[in-house]
């Protein structure tokens, strides 16, 4: 993108920002919760594969950025130039087998390598920086993902299972027990194992719960339309017919 482009976005912004009302009302607090919307429907795009949705959620993001950065600007903390020669710095910085004299070749190795450098930068522990809103799936998949690279680490994907099935028998001692507030305690220690075994099978958690509950999405609306085409309300239909008209869904490609 030519930068003439780029310094025609922020000018704008800064003209909206003297001359609309509503855009020169709005601060860090108010926009955030709509900065982390565009966040996720740039990820819906991609989920769907759709190029030209993908070209405009980014450029929404890429808005709020520049929104972001004007309101600091005003305010004398920083401006977008800041933001660009920030991330460009750190970029460098981070990349010493690219433009430093370290030597890493392996993918294991610039993880670990990029690990140290953020220590070096001031961090206290290999877990800063997790962001508290991540949901918490993908939260514990940083987590485990993080302290990985610094080699805390099960040795192979066997013993983690193994670590799932003694999750599930603890769960169920807790449930015969009846022990509610332990039942809750086995039932995070589960999820944050299966999550940690599915990093071993190389796929991430977050991004399979969201596909199947899309799929879920789908199918029970395939189950609304059925019924509601017979003249009838879900609330009128039930069990044996839903399942009917759910293993109908599934045989749908959607």
């Amino acid at each position: 993108m030519p930068k003439s482009k780029f310094e025609e976005l922020v000018n704008i912004m800064r003209r909206l920002r003297k001359e609309c009302p509503w855009d020169r009302k709005q601060t860090h607090d108010s926009i955030k919760a709509a900065t982390l919307e565009e966040a996720y429907e740039v990820v819906e795009a991609i989920d769907g594969k759709n190029y030209d949705e993908l070209k405009g959620e980014l450029g929404d993001l890429l808005l709020h950025i520049v929104f972001h950065s004007a309101i600091a600007e005003e305010a004398g903390k920083f401006n977008v130039e800041d933001v660009i020669e920030g991330i460009s710095k750190k970029l460098i910085r981070r990349h010493p087998h690219i433009f430093g004299n370290v030597v890493a070749t392996t993918g294991k190795e610039i993880e670990r390598n990029w690990e140290t450098i953020k220590l070096e930068e001031g961090r206290n522990s290999v877990l800063e920086g997790i962001p508290r809103v991540l949901p918490e799936l993908q939260k514990a998949y940083r987590i485990q993902e993080k302290v990985s690279k610094v080699g805390f680490d099960w040795k192979n994907k066997e013993d983690v299972w193994e670590k799932v099935l003694e999750e599930i028998d603890e769960l169920k001692k807790a449930e015969k027990e009846n022990n509610k507030e332990q039942i809750e305690n086995e039932i995070g220690d589960l999820f944050f194992s299966l999550v940690n075994y599915a990093r071993f099978l190389g796929v991430n958690p977050e991004n399979a719960l969201r596909k199947t509950n899309e799929k879920f999405l789908k199918r029970f609306q395939y189950i609304e339309k059925k019924v509601k085409e017979s003249g009838r309300k879900i609330t009128d239909s039930n069990l044996e017919e839903m399942d009917k008209f759910w293993e109908e869904s599934k045989k749908i490609r959607n």
